[in-house]
Protein backbone atom coordinates (compact mmCIF):
# COMPACT_ATOMS: atom_id res chain seq x y z
CA UNK A 1 0.00 0.00 0.00
CA UNK A 2 0.90 3.49 -0.94
CA UNK A 3 1.04 6.40 1.63
CA UNK A 4 2.17 9.07 -0.95
CA UNK A 5 -1.22 10.30 -0.87
CA UNK A 6 -0.87 11.29 2.72
CA UNK A 7 2.39 12.81 2.71
CA UNK A 8 3.74 14.60 -0.55
CA UNK A 9 7.38 13.17 -1.30
CA UNK A 10 10.05 15.23 -1.26
CA UNK A 11 10.10 16.13 -5.19
CA UNK A 12 6.12 17.13 -4.52
CA UNK A 13 7.15 19.35 -1.60
CA UNK A 14 10.14 21.54 -1.21
CA UNK A 15 11.27 20.56 2.40
CA UNK A 16 13.96 22.84 2.20
CA UNK A 17 11.72 25.76 2.10
CA UNK A 18 10.52 24.52 5.69
CA UNK A 19 13.57 23.12 7.11
CA UNK A 20 16.78 23.91 8.03
CA UNK A 21 20.11 22.86 9.27
CA UNK A 22 22.41 24.84 11.20
CA UNK A 23 24.96 24.20 13.36
CA UNK A 24 24.07 26.98 15.65
CA UNK A 25 20.41 26.23 16.11
CA UNK A 26 19.77 22.81 18.10
CA UNK A 27 23.35 21.96 17.69
CA UNK A 28 22.50 21.49 14.34
CA UNK A 29 19.58 18.84 14.11
CA UNK A 30 16.83 19.69 11.59
CA UNK A 31 14.61 22.00 12.77
CA UNK A 32 11.76 23.74 11.13
CA UNK A 33 12.47 27.21 9.67
CA UNK A 34 12.33 30.11 12.18
CA UNK A 35 11.57 27.69 15.11
CA UNK A 36 13.64 25.72 17.82
CA UNK A 37 11.10 22.78 16.78
CA UNK A 38 13.19 19.57 15.47
CA UNK A 39 12.30 17.13 13.10
CA UNK A 40 13.17 14.85 15.24
CA UNK A 41 10.33 15.80 17.82
CA UNK A 42 7.82 15.74 15.40
CA UNK A 43 8.37 12.11 14.95
CA UNK A 44 8.38 11.39 18.08
CA UNK A 45 4.99 13.08 18.60
CA UNK A 46 3.81 11.36 15.58
CA UNK A 47 5.38 8.04 17.02
CA UNK A 48 3.81 8.50 20.08
CA UNK A 49 0.27 8.12 18.74
CA UNK A 50 -0.42 11.51 18.50
CA UNK A 51 -2.07 13.23 15.52
CA UNK A 52 -1.02 15.76 13.05
CA UNK A 53 -3.68 17.96 14.45
CA UNK A 54 -2.91 16.72 18.36
CA UNK A 55 1.16 18.33 16.86
CA UNK A 56 -0.53 21.44 15.82
CA UNK A 57 -2.48 21.86 19.07
CA UNK A 58 0.81 21.26 20.82
CA UNK A 59 2.48 23.74 18.61
CA UNK A 60 -0.11 26.40 17.12
CA UNK A 61 2.73 28.22 15.22
CA UNK A 62 3.55 25.57 12.99
CA UNK A 63 1.48 24.50 9.71
CA UNK A 64 0.51 21.04 8.44
CA UNK A 65 2.82 21.71 5.53
CA UNK A 66 5.41 22.09 7.74
CA UNK A 67 4.46 18.33 9.99
CA UNK A 68 4.30 17.06 5.97
CA UNK A 69 8.09 18.19 5.03
CA UNK A 70 9.08 16.97 8.16
CA UNK A 71 7.96 13.80 7.31
CA UNK A 72 9.46 13.92 3.55
CA UNK A 73 12.67 15.04 5.08
CA UNK A 74 13.05 12.14 6.94
CA UNK A 75 12.00 10.07 4.63
CA UNK A 76 14.78 11.00 2.23
CA UNK A 77 17.33 11.35 5.20
CA UNK A 78 16.56 7.34 5.44
CA UNK A 79 17.09 6.12 1.75
CA UNK A 80 20.53 7.52 2.31
CA UNK A 81 21.05 8.96 -1.65
CA UNK A 82 21.97 12.40 -0.49
CA UNK A 83 24.33 13.81 2.14
CA UNK A 84 22.99 16.88 4.89
CA UNK A 85 25.54 18.28 6.66
CA UNK A 86 25.89 17.90 10.26
CA UNK A 87 27.44 20.23 13.41
CA UNK A 88 31.46 19.66 14.20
Amino acid sequence: MSFSYLYPTIDQMNAGHYIEINPKIMMGKPIIKGTRITVEQILENLAESNSIDDVLIAHPHLTKDQIHAALAFAAQSLRGDEIYPIAI
